[in-house]
């Protein structure tokens, strides 16, 4: 991942929930214990299914997910997640190889960290993903952008693809804001990286183009030749009006 620059932590003001998924008990104390003790309300599920539970009943503001897990790994629990939730999700993972990053990403995850990590850079990520969320909820975009056959109402948070209503993730949605509020405009790797997911990601490059091969899947006509979204190599990307 990209190189994260700790600052002194401080406890949270307002009450965010975390959902804590993990069979490993020890983890799960350890975690628990130390985001309380910052301000974070905890919940706790030791494996995907007890999961799923939680989300459908009390949802939270985040869930930290691991991969390996006995009856529903990560994988499996995050693909049936986002048939129902937006909610942000960092996966934690034994398997720190590039092939479960990415497919960890390609699943709607916002964050992937291997094991063993430290626990002061979860709690990093944990805050830069909070801080998005709430940084979109100051921004005042354009009401709405029409081009080719994507049609994005900011008012309304909808994007419709040839007619069709289309769902996105936090980060998708996040991505496509940023780009389309500055069509026309180039947008670097590094400006976009820093306006998604905050300065402690700017290193991490493979973040954003699985991202944005994401959202060419869901709004390009032909994602392998996209005209809505284009790169400029080894700069960033275009918006196309």
């Amino acid at each position: 991942m990209g190189n994260i620059r700790y600052q002194q932590i401080t406890p949270v003001k307002h009450k965010f929930t975390i959902l804590l998924v993990d069979d490993e008990e020890r983890i799960l104390n350890f975690l628990k214990t130390k985001l309380k003790t910052l301000g974070y309300e905890v919940v706790l599920a030791s494996n995907g299914m007890e999961a799923l539970e939680q989300l459908r009943e009390q949802p939270p503001d985040m869930v930290v997910l691991d991969v390996i897990m006995p009856k529903m790994d990560g994988f499996q629990t995050i693909k049936e997640l986002r048939s129902f939730s937006t909610v942000p999700v960092i996966m934690l993972s034994a398997r720190g190889d590039d092939s479960d990053r990415i497919k960890g990403l390609g699943l709607g995850a916002d964050d992937y960290l291997p094991k063993p990590f430290n626990p002061d850079e979860l709690v990093a990520r944990i805050g830069a993903i909070r801080r998005r969320l709430s940084e979109v909820e100051r921004k005042n975009p354009p009401n709405e952008i029409v081009t080719n056959d994507l049609k994005i109402n900011f008012d309304e948070r909808r994007i419709t693809v040839r007619g069709k209503e289309v769902r996105m993730t936090r980060i998708e949605w996040l991505l496509l804001g940023e780009l389309a509020g500055n069509a026309g405009h180039l947008m670097t790797y590094y400006n976009l990286m820093a306006r998604v997911w905050g300065p402690e990601y700017l290193n991490d490059i493979q973040i954003l183009r699985t991202w944005i091969s994401r959202l060419r899947q869901k709004i390009e006509a032909d994602p392998g030749n996209p005209v809505i979204i284009t790169m400029v190599p080894k700069i960033g990307y275009i918006f196309n009006k």
